[in-house]
């Protein structure tokens, strides 16, 4: 299984496909494997070499030693960000894949993130910039408080489910994963297919405490808007109109904070990659980074006059 030692911590990694690189960067407590194989397949079919990776506390790369934040310590860091705890920060979380991409040798990158992997590409591209050939955000926000919070309805259910005793045997397991993605999930979503992807995750990875120090990140990392506004790299910003996690006025705010990217919202898309809109949101994907190409030469980002 290949890996690469980064930041002191081992990262386990897949790719597919030759041409320039695109780095995926995969949300919350979700491995690469559920990343759609549409989505991974038609990348590689139009020429580009397509990694994935396990971020650090889940799947197969290195976890944190010690003991996790509990959960009252979360559920205060979701009630205020000057309370959250955590062991490291997204922008350490993007500092991992600066190493990657470093030790892959593989120059300017596309980056791609979804959800908290959006998160860590905006943060790749503020701390790394010359490492970002182009920038794609998707179900993501800017660490702001004020855009992109779960929807007030969502909020109880997290607080549910978080509190919840911890499932005991396998089916538990697939049972609570498949709970927790229909929650998040919209219209298009293939529960066989689901189904199917979290049995795998619980055979890569049967412990979910990555889960909850990822979380435990997300909530203690800064805002990350006044950084924004001073990349100069070529982004699209994609977003579901009826995600509940990350409701849309956290992908508006992103679009608004980078200088000239560009933003596609689709009515029939919550926080998950549906199916229908993969070939559409691929095109937008391709074609900013067929712009990224194209501008190559500049710094990443925008200097002061």
């Amino acid at each position: 299984m290949p890996k690469v030692d980064v930041n002191g911590i081992a990262l386990h990694y897949e790719e597919q496909g030759a041409g320039a690189p695109v780095l995926l960067i995969m949300g919350l407590a979700t491995q690469l494997i559920a990343w759609p194989p549409a989505f991974v397949d038609g990348l590689a079919a139009r020429g580009y070499r397509v990694i994935r990776f396990d971020n650090r506390d889940i799947g197969l790369s290195s976890k944190t030693g010690g003991p996790a934040p509990q959960a009252k310590d979360v559920l205060r860091g979701v009630a205020s960000k000057r309370l959250a705890k955590s062991d490291y920060l997204l922008s350490d979380m993007a500092d991992d894949a600066a190493g990657l991409i470093d030790a892959l040798n593989l120059g300017p990158t596309h980056v791609v993130g979804v959800s908290m992997g959006g998160m860590i590409a905006q943060e790749l591209a503020i701390r790394h910039p010359d490492k970002v050939a182009s920038l794609t955000s998707i179900m993501s926000n800017t660490g702001s408080k004020l855009h992109g919070k779960p929807a007030a309805s969502f909020l109880g259910e997290f607080r549910k489910s978080f509190l919840a005793a911890r499932p005991t045997t396998r089916e538990e397991a697939v049972e609570f994963g498949m709970n927790a993605w229909r929650q998040i999930s919209g219209p298009h979503l293939d529960e066989t297919e689901l189904r199917g992807m979290i049995e795998a995750a619980i055979e890569r990875d049967p412990d979910p405490i990555g889960r909850v120090r990822q979380i435990s990140a997300i909530l203690a990392s800064p805002d990350r808007t006044a950084q924004l506004r001073q990349l100069d790299v070529p982004t699209l910003v994609v977003h579901g109109l009826i995600d509940r996690l990350v409701t849309p006025s956290g992908g508006i705010a992103t679009a608004k904070a980078i200088p000239g990217s560009r933003l596609l919202m689709f009515p029939d898309m919550a926080h998950d990659l549906p199916r229908p809109r993969i070939p559409e949101i691929l095109d937008a994907v391709v074609a900013n980074a067929e712009r990224g190409a194209a501008a190559q030469g500049h710094s990443g980002v925008r200097h002061p006059a």
